[in-house]
């Protein structure tokens, strides 16, 4: 399932909603194939957009509590109704440098298959980032619209050609 477009949304309620949608597909993709993290990388100048959409993605998820990015909390875990799979919310925009990534626990976060992950400031992990990911980029296009890109990693396509090639 390619769950890649491009959308131009209007307000802020518009970003929520289409956080909605890509939640409700992603999961739709784990449910299909949950031995493998879902890992969303946002990419954006401050302001682009980044957290209103992760809050409408958390609500698609099921998670009712109002959510902020984590400024302090450079990595915040939530349950989900399905008591085994987890959303990890990073948010890397204090990171500077890849010593602040030590004792964070990346690495085993994005080999948890129980986990939904969204990295707010991918760019900042340069070599970390994982190969097999969604590629989610925002830019402003005046105050109240934003363009949104979703697109998969092209590792993400080689590792399905290979599944259906060996199926």
């Amino acid at each position: 399932m390619d769950i890649s477009h491009t959308i131009i949304t209007k307000s802020a309620q518009e970003s929520k909603e289409f956080g909605q949608e890509v939640a409700a597909s992603l999961m739709e993709r784990w449910k299909a194939d949950s031995n493998n993290p879902i890992i969303c990388c946002l990419y954006g100048e401050l302001g682009s957009g980044k957290t209103t959409f992760t809050q409408g993605f958390e609500k698609g998820l099921g998670i009712t509590a109002r959510l902020l990015s984590p400024p302090f909390i450079i990595v915040r875990r939530y349950s989900l109704k399905n008591d085994n799979l987890f959303l990890y919310h990073v948010d890397l925009y204090r990171i500077k440098n890849k010593l602040g990534f030590e004792g964070l626990g990346l690495r085993e976060i994005f080999s948890d298959s129980n986990a939904i992950i969204l990295i707010e400031w991918a760019e900042r992990l340069g070599s970390l980032l994982p190969n097999i990911r969604t590629d989610i980029h925002f830019s402003m296009m005046s105050e109240n619209e934003r363009r949104i890109e979703v697109s998969e990693n092209s590792d993400n396509q080689k590792v399905r050609e290979s599944e259906s090639l060996t199926v």
